[in-house]
Order: structure tokens, then sequence, then C-alpha cells
């Protein structure tokens, strides 16, 4: 068995296309570390320099978000799911007035 890991829109030109790919069990770090010897670029994309997870980046290990676990150094299992989720922010406040009302 292995560890299926999710790969969202924004990381597949990477992974040629592929939104799901195996890796081997481990520590999370373990786990990403084997994805970037096999797609080259997607460690920077998760990692920022100090080593930890970027900011706009969450990952979920089966549906629980491993910063309220134990970040990168979570156990991962055969049969586990890991999901890479790139955080959305932005969009507007509230109801926008009508076209109208915007002149």
């Amino acid at each position: 068995m292995a560890v299926l890991v999710r790969i969202p829109s924004p990381l597949r030109n990477l992974t040629g296309g592929q939104d799901r790919v195996e890796t081997a069990p481990g520590r999370l770090a373990e786990v990403i570390d084997e994805l970037e010897r096999r797609f080259p670029g997607i460690r920077d994309r998760l990692i920022d320099g100090s080593g930890e997870l970027r900011r706009f980046v969450i990952i979920f290990l089966n549906g629980e978000d491993v910063r309220f676990l134990q970040g990168l150094e979570t156990p991962v299992r055969d049969g586990d799911e890991v999901s890479i989720v790139p955080a959305v922010s932005g969009g507007a406040a509230g109801p926008r007035p009508p076209q109208e009302a915007r002149r």
C-alpha cells in the first residue's frame, strides 16, 4: 500500500498534469522530499526558506490540517491521503452596488 497525495491545479504543471500521485509512507517532510525527487521544484512551492510550510499552503492528512497535528513531523502511514490546498484569499468585502451606482 502507499500514500495518496492529491495535487492541486496550480502544481500539476510540475507533476506532468497528474492530479494524484503515490508516495512511500514516512514523516510528511519525507513525503515532500520524495515528491521533490520525482517532481523537481515542487518543494519550493510548499516549503519556505526557513524550512516551514508556506503560509498560503495548507496540507491535510486524512482531512486534518497538519498545522494542528505535528506539521512536517506528522507521521504519514500506508493508506493515508495527503491533500495539498493552496489557500485562497481576497474577494469582495460585501455585496456590490448595482452597476449604475458605481459610475
